[in-house]
């Protein structure tokens, strides 16, 4: 089990180390590929004032004339060791790890991304477990009871979660639980240690809505995988050994259809913690999500990519956990 987990770490550092280098090609490299020069490039960083000394000045601080390997180590030398920038006032330390610094803002990227993750992590987890939850349990009843009326409303809903996107059960919830019925107080976000309730209560409906369809789509997976399993022979033989029924289904059969499922699970979580870009958009969340977007419409390059290395990070993350755990959910896992 310790090699196993040794060569997944390895593995998780070299990806991380691949991500850095093409975000790095991406947004220095491609662009020059593509017909921007040194000085197009370099305006993106100046921030309100485009006047050619300040450019020029971007273009020597930021070494922009410089070959793109030395350009590659000076971005990872800020990630592993912190930069300074010079924002026409004077130097600006950024402590690592150095994410950027933003000129249209005057503001580190690394701290407002701090400002934005407590928004996502609180949105996203909460989602996580909620749509873990219920769609195992629909997907298990449905499984259970196949055939039956139990089994059609499970499938008949799971079927209507799929297809109603978040930006369409974001507002019908907010209308019918907020505006009409005044049951939860408008979406928001407050601190979670300052107040839980309140934290909770400003967060139900936009969990809610982008639990709905992952929810809907765990559901489907689980009733599909614990059909498969219950017709397996080390089923039927854990039944002719006379073990309970509730130990066969929730520690034979539901164990081993987890596995898919704790598959979908890390890349889903490993997504919604990069930014759940619809549900903060139509909720007004202040998260990663919403600012990358802001970031975009203003061409903030600096935040585009911080955001970027960020929520590759969190995937990679996911998938290191996801292989730990398949180590638990399968034990012939730590034998491959």
């Amino acid at each position: 089990m310790i090699s196993y987990i040794i060569r997944r770490l390895f593995a998780a550092v070299v990806l991380l180390f691949v991500i850095s280098l093409i975000t790095f090609f991406i947004f220095y490299v491609f662009p020059r590929l593509g017909g921007q020069t040194t000085e197009s490039l370099a305006s993106q960083f100046v921030g309100k004032t485009q006047d050619p000394n300040a450019i020029q000045g971007v273009i020597h601080r930021f070494g922009f004339d410089q070959s793109v390997w030395v350009q590659y180590g000076r971005y990872l030398k800020g990630i592993f060791f912190g930069y300074d920038y010079d924002n026409g006032t004077g130097l600006v330390h950024c402590p690592a790890p150095c994410l950027g610094y933003s000129f249209r803002t005057n503001t580190l990227v690394s701290t407002s991304i701090g400002q934005w993750l407590p928004v996502t992590l609180s949105l996203s987890l909460g989602a996580a477990v909620l749509w873990l939850i219920f769609g195992v349990a629909v997907g298990v009843a449905s499984a259970l009871k196949r055939g039956t009326w139990v089994d059609r409303a499970g499938m008949v809903t799971a079927l209507i979660g799929v297809s109603l996107p978040v930006y369409f059960v974001g507002p019908l919830l907010a209308l019918v639980f907020v505006v009409n019925w005044h049951i939860f107080p408008d979406p928001d976000y407050v601190k979670l240690f300052d107040d839980p309730v309140g934290w909770a209560t400003h967060l139900i409906l936009p969990w809610i809505a982008v639990a709905f369809g992952l929810a809907a789509l765990y559901a489907r997976l689980t009733r599909v995988g614990m059909l498969d399993t219950l017709n397996e022979d080390f089923i039927r033989t854990a039944r002719a050994k006379g073990l309970p029924e509730r130990t066969v289904i929730f520690k034979h059969a539901l164990r081993a259809a987890l596995t898919p499922i704790v598959t979908i699970f890390g890349m889903d979580l490993g997504f919604a913690l990069g930014g759940v870009v619809l549900a903060e958009q139509v909720f007004n969340l202040p998260g990663i999500g919403r600012e990358a977007v802001g970031a975009v419409g203003q061409s903030d390059l600096p935040v585009i990519i911080g955001v970027t290395i960020v929520a590759s990070g969190f995937i990679v993350l996911a998938n290191l956990v996801v292989d730990l755990l398949y180590g638990v959910v399968d034990p012939r896992v730590r034998l491959s």
